[in-house]
């Protein structure tokens, strides 16, 4: 895993993106199509902003994966992540996407997972813009998360600290508002991925980046799996690099 820290979030954010456009432009010149996954969450506003006034990119050849996404939220709660990238990402792209497939953790969400898993079966991943929680998790899998499923989507419990994240960020007025369940790509899944941008900002990431860079590979720090992997990168702030021995 490779680390790299930027003066400011938003340097970092477009620094992700930037990286991720030249993939996406670099697979697109061969023919043919590719996808990727996109995170949300405060740490994406940055990347997914950059991402879509990047120039040179066919979207009309570009599927696109969500990676998370509650139980029970309808799509018109400000924290719906459907919303978040509707509004974020697809509805600024200079051209539809060839494909968004979204969650939707409204109805049958056993059903919803079948019908991701039978969508994303297959599919190589160019990119996939992810970010880290401030417990350690990757996409909604809080430790300690599951290493070994091969399933591409399931069912979680999202655990205190993921949903004190949440209301603190501001995405809903109150503790108990946040729903307790997610759609959540897994970890597996995740790695699979031929290239993986982290963007993970902000002092209060500061431990979780710490644990994920210097730690041991655990369940318990869910993104530190992400030191086994041959091509991420994980592009960080000078507050969230803070705790990291070779930051100083």
């Amino acid at each position: 895993m490779e680390v790299k820290v930027f003066e400011t979030k938003a340097e970092a954010g477009r620094a992700a993106a930037g990286a991720g456009a030249e993939l996406l432009r670099g697979a697109l010149a061969g023919g043919g199509s590719v996808s990727i996954i996109v995170a949300t969450g405060a740490s994406q506003f940055e990347v997914l902003e950059a991402l879509a006034a990047a120039p040179g990119i066919d979207w009309g050849r570009v599927s696109v994966f969500h990676l998370d996404e509650y139980v029970g939220l309808p799509v018109s709660h400000p924290a719906s992540f459907r919303r978040y990238l509707r509004e974020r990402f697809i509805g600024r792209l200079p051209a539809p996407p060839r494909a968004f497939h979204e969650i939707d953790g409204e109805g049958d969400v056993e059903r919803e997972c079948d019908r991701l898993n039978a969508l994303i079966r297959g599919e190589i991943i160019r990119v996939a813009f992810v970010g880290i929680g401030e417990n350690g998790h990757l996409a909604f899998n809080d430790p300690p998360a599951d290493f070994e499923t091969e399933t591409a989507y399931i069912v979680v419990n999202l655990d205190e600290a993921c949903r004190r994240q949440q209301f603190g960020e501001g995405w809903f007025p109150t503790l108990e508002d946040v729903p307790k369940q997610a759609i959540s790509m897994t970890v597996r899944q995740i790695m699979k991925s031929q290239a993986i941008l982290c963007t993970a900002p902000e002092e209060r990431k500061a431990e979780a980046v710490r644990a994920t860079v210097e730690g041991p590979v655990t369940p318990l720090v869910p993104a530190s799996i992400l030191q086994r992997h041959p091509a991420a990168t994980l592009l960080l702030d000078r507050a969230s690099a803070s705790r990291l021995d070779q930051s100083g």
